[in-house]
């Protein structure tokens, strides 16, 4: 399974909402959660694999070998946001960038489990962050749509660099 690299299209284009929940669901999120650890991330969402589906996957630790946090979110919607602060996130999909992103701090996110069974969840720092930056991929949304105009400006040489190597293999 093959992480898509911005500016791919097909990550502008985001999610629609999972109506199946089935064995093809299941194993999309565990070839995707395979796909997550070979690139060294924490969270990845299906657009980001080319699937335009509102599934999502992550692991606080980003470890293979802990598996204890591993989450599986189908349809995922932010219910309740409070307080606010700027913490540094990368992005499988824009290798090589880092950059201060705002995010909620605290949130409550309501989704599916695989089953299609309703579930609700509270979070706070770092998973937070993970779930927001995730959520945002299924909306078609890039973390570095979320910069400061100083955050934009320091990373857009290397957009462009991802944007040429794009063409190139185009």
């Amino acid at each position: 399974m093959q992480v898509l690299i911005y500016p791919d299209p097909v990550l502008r284009r985001g999610g629609q909402p999972i109506t199946q929940f089935d064995g093809n669901l299941r194993e999309l999120a565990d070839r995707m959660m395979e796909a997550m650890y070979e690139e060294g991330g924490v969270g990845l969402a299906a657009p980001q694999v080319g699937v335009e589906q509102k599934l999502l996957v992550l692991n606080p630790s980003g470890s293979k070998q802990d598996r204890a946090g591993e989450l599986v979110l189908c349809n995922p919607k932010l219910t309740r946001k409070k307080g606010r602060e700027f913490g540094e996130e990368g992005c499988l999909s824009f290798p090589g960038i880092h950059a201060e992103v705002e995010r909620w701090i605290d949130i409550t996110v309501g989704y599916q489990d695989l089953d299609g069974k309703e579930q609700t969840m509270s979070a706070t720092g770092w998973l937070s962050r993970i779930i927001q930056h995730e959520i945002d991929h299924l909306e078609g949304v890039f973390f570095v749509d979320r910069l400061t105009a100083t955050e934009k400006m320091r990373v857009k040489a290397k957009l462009v660099e991802l944007e040429s190597e794009y063409r190139a293999r185009a």
